[in-house]
């Protein structure tokens, strides 16, 4: 038997999750893996933080060496590489360092970041420090950014959800934009109403509002890390940033009405991440 030639050979659409570790399941490392698995990409990590967590909050933070997280980054990236990359909790300005460093180093493309700053609990995940090296190193290298409006506060230095209303939801995604970032999804779903809106601003003015119908359940944890992890699972397959946008919503709206009946734990339980699974993509190897 002849081995099949180079041309013909196939991978995988490739995902790197760096972020921090939820033991409960529900969250970080754990949620991407899952999301990057429903949506048939090959999940892989670059663990910056463990946490001790469950359904009803935060315990404990036991931060990743600077040094090991780059040695992830590299063994990782040296030998399989990424289409795109999901970055979340990063606990102190030389891991963002780190990641910067290595967006840079590999020529990465595709990055979504997620600031995770506050658990869905309301722990605090982020020291106040690293919020400025955050957006002076982050913010221009990623692709999009996620944050929601407990995070805008935190990275405007100012409450957004004071007016909850669409043009305040404009204006403050415009500020986040003057901060560096080259387009930002601001999430909506910490206001109130039956409404959920997103809204999508680009450099070039556009704005894309977005509504749902809220869909009421206790299981809400992890939707932000799912979201940005559904993005970038988009976006390895070439989809123009607004179309991924739209796609990783209706995934997670889905995921979140498939579990919103289910039990897990005493607090704020998870998605149903896998509620529909996609069989692994790949393209060709040389591709």
């Amino acid at each position: 038997m002849t081995l099949s030639s180079t041309s013909s050979l196939q991978r995988y659409l490739r995902v790197l999750s760096i972020a921090g570790s939820d033991s409960g399941g529900g969250a970080g490392i754990q949620a991407d893996l899952k999301t990057f698995s429903a949506l048939g990409c090959y999940g892989m990590t670059a663990i910056s933080a463990l946490t001790a967590q469950n359904t009803q909050g935060v315990s404990g933070i036991h931060g990743v060496p600077p040094a090991f997280l780059k040695a992830q980054l590299e063994a990782v990236l040296d030998d399989i590489g990424a289409d795109a990359v999901k970055i979340g909790m990063l606990h102190s300005p030389e891991v963002v360092e780190v990641v910067a460093w290595a967006i840079d180093h590999y020529q990465l493309k595709q990055v979504v970041l997620d600031p995770v700053m506050v658990a869905t609990s309301g722990d605090r995940l982020m020291a106040s420090e690293t919020v400025q090296v955050l957006v002076r190193e982050l913010f221009p290298r990623a692709t999009v950014i996620t944050p929601n409006l407990d995070e805008a506060a935190l990275l405007l230095g100012r409450d957004v959800r004071e007016l909850a209303t669409v043009d305040a939801l404009d204006e403050a995604a415009s500020a986040l934009l003057a901060l560096g970032a080259p387009a930002v999804l601001l999430k909506g779903g910490h206001l109130p109403g039956d409404q959920v809106v997103d809204v999508l601003a680009l450099p070039d003015g556009t704005r894309k509002h977005m509504h749902a119908q809220r869909i009421a359940t206790p299981n809400g944890h992890g939707t932000g890390c799912t979201l940005s992890s559904a993005v970038a699972c988009y976006l390895t397959q070439r989809m123009p940033l607004p179309l991924a946008v739209g796609r990783a919503r209706e995934y997670i709206l889905n995921a979140i009405a498939a579990g919103a009946n289910v039990r897990t734990g005493q607090g704020a339980g998870p998605l149903n991440h896998g509620f529909n699974p996609v069989a692994m993509l790949t393209r060709p190897l040389q591709v």
